[in-house]
């Protein structure tokens, strides 16, 4: 058998068709869903980029490997299995297009074809599904006689939200640039305002006004990723290893669209930049029209891989394989409570557990925001009213299940300190250094 995995970078769930989105913004990948399994549930267990895909590979949660943060001074234990090094022992061959390996070496352990398509760019997050595709289906089509595995990383939701030029009014009318709407105002107070209005919101051309015309950018950059992942499978499809190929596509996290005074960016444990999208197909193996309202996380994802593959889980993983409840074997779950975390432009924790999600600070931010949150995702999908002052008693409650289980694994890990103390936030850092003269927002 084989993978061909598709990650995309930034992209939340409820902005294609198949999660509900009511604009056309996804057709091949609702049509992907149709086909296989959509989870429905599915959260990142960290924001942003290094310490999700570091969870991907290895099935541990960053607070065992230890990656907490975006650019931070950590780096993966090399005794640490990660799974194209489990795959590439097992025969398979194995190949990413992609560009995280510049920043973090361990992005190209155990890959026999690492293929970087921005190594000619200064800009690495300009590289458009185009230029991914151009260099993985050559690979696809030599080697698609022989098992492989081929993870590609697409950018395009990801800011600059710059999409080829008949996309960017796609999802928009009006002028984006009328001097009467104030919807961006309060952009240019908040850490990346000033880096926007200095160069992407340049390149867009005049002074653009309207925070709707923006997120139309986005959802125009998820067509035009759509359109090349259509060209992706039908490339498959023409090797003649569709059947025997499982495709997993997956996010690594969301993207804030002004949400919670957030904009364009991904920070803040909300369901705009936790929940993501997963949809898996194997034809003959996962019925078509599954959609999974179980509590997923990338930590499962490796050890499906490995199970659909026939080859032993790693005591080290510490997620579940989903292939029993993708393919239909299973009604049970992996989890019946989640941890998320970030620590790039803000120092928190998260418990997502039944219809509650309760969030603990550890330093102030820039927001504002209370030290705890805890909102009821049934009554207020937004999560715009918080409860805590409301509910003490299912606040302390959550709090104290989230401090146990942070509690337990630094014991299993042989730490003692809090990694979202110890390494700091990186991101977040520069922008409080620069404007406050200090790293945190801490009295």
């Amino acid at each position: 058998m084989n993978f061909l995995i598709i990650s995309i970078d930034t992209l939340r769930a409820d902005r294609l068709g198949c999660y509900g989105c009511e604009r056309p913004t996804s057709p091949a990948i609702d049509r992907l869903a149709a086909s296989g399994a959509l989870c429905e549930q599915f959260l990142c267990p960290a924001i942003p980029t290094h310490p999700s895909y570091t969870t991907f590979y290895t099935g541990q949660h960053p607070i065992s490997h230890g990656i907490v943060a975006h650019g931070g001074s950590a780096a993966l234990a090399a005794e640490t299995p990660v799974l194209p090094e489990l795959l590439v022992k097992a025969g398979y061959a194995t190949c990413a297009v992609d560009n995280l390996a510049r920043s973090k070496p361990w992005f190209s352990r155990g890959y026999e074809f690492y293929i970087d398509p921005s190594v000619r760019r200064s800009h690495s997050l300009m590289v458009t599904a185009e230029e991914i595709n151009r260099r993985a289906i050559p690979w696809l089509r030599s080697h698609a006689h022989e098992p492989f595995f081929l993870f590609l990383h697409y950018w395009d939701p990801h800011t600059p939200y710059l999409p080829p030029e008949r996309y960017r009014t796609l999802f928009y009318e009006g002028d984006p640039c009328d001097p009467r709407n104030r919807s961006l105002e309060p952009l240019w107070d908040t850490p990346l305002g000033q880096v926007w209005r200095d160069t992407w919101f340049r390149w867009l051309g005049g002074q653009v006004t309207d925070a709707a015309y923006v997120a139309g950018l986005y959802d125009g950059a998820i067509r035009y990723l759509d359109d090349e992942i259509d060209h992706l499978l039908q490339a498959l499809d023409e090797t003649g290893a569709a059947d025997d190929t499982l495709v997993l596509l997956f996010g690594d996290h969301g993207e804030s669209l002004t949400e919670h005074g957030i904009y364009f960016d991904h920070h803040g444990l909300y369901d705009c930049t936790l929940r993501v999208p997963l949809i898996a197909r194997w034809p003959g193996r996962i019925p078509p029209g599954r959609r999974l309202p179980h509590l997923i996380q990338h930590t499962d994802l490796a050890p499906a891989l490995l199970d659909a593959a026939g080859l032993p889980i790693p005591e080290v993983m510490e997620g579940r394989s989903l292939l029993p409840l993708l393919i239909g074997a299973s009604s049970e779950g992996p989890h019946a409570r989640l941890i998320a975390e970030e620590c790039t432009w803000q120092a928190k924790w998260g418990l997502r557990e039944g219809g509650h999600k309760f969030i603990l600070a550890r330093q102030p931010d820039l927001y504002g925001s209370p030290a705890r949150e805890l909102y009821d995702l049934s009554a207020d999908p937004g999560e715009t009213r918080n409860l805590a002052p409301e509910r003490p008693d299912l606040a302390r409650e959550m709090e104290a299940a989230l401090e146990g289980w942070i509690a337990d694994r630094l014991k299993a890990s042989g730490r003692t300190i809090d990694p979202l103390v110890e390494q700091g936030i990186t991101l977040g850092r520069r922008y409080y250094e620069a404007k406050y003269g200090k790293s945190d927002l801490t009295p």
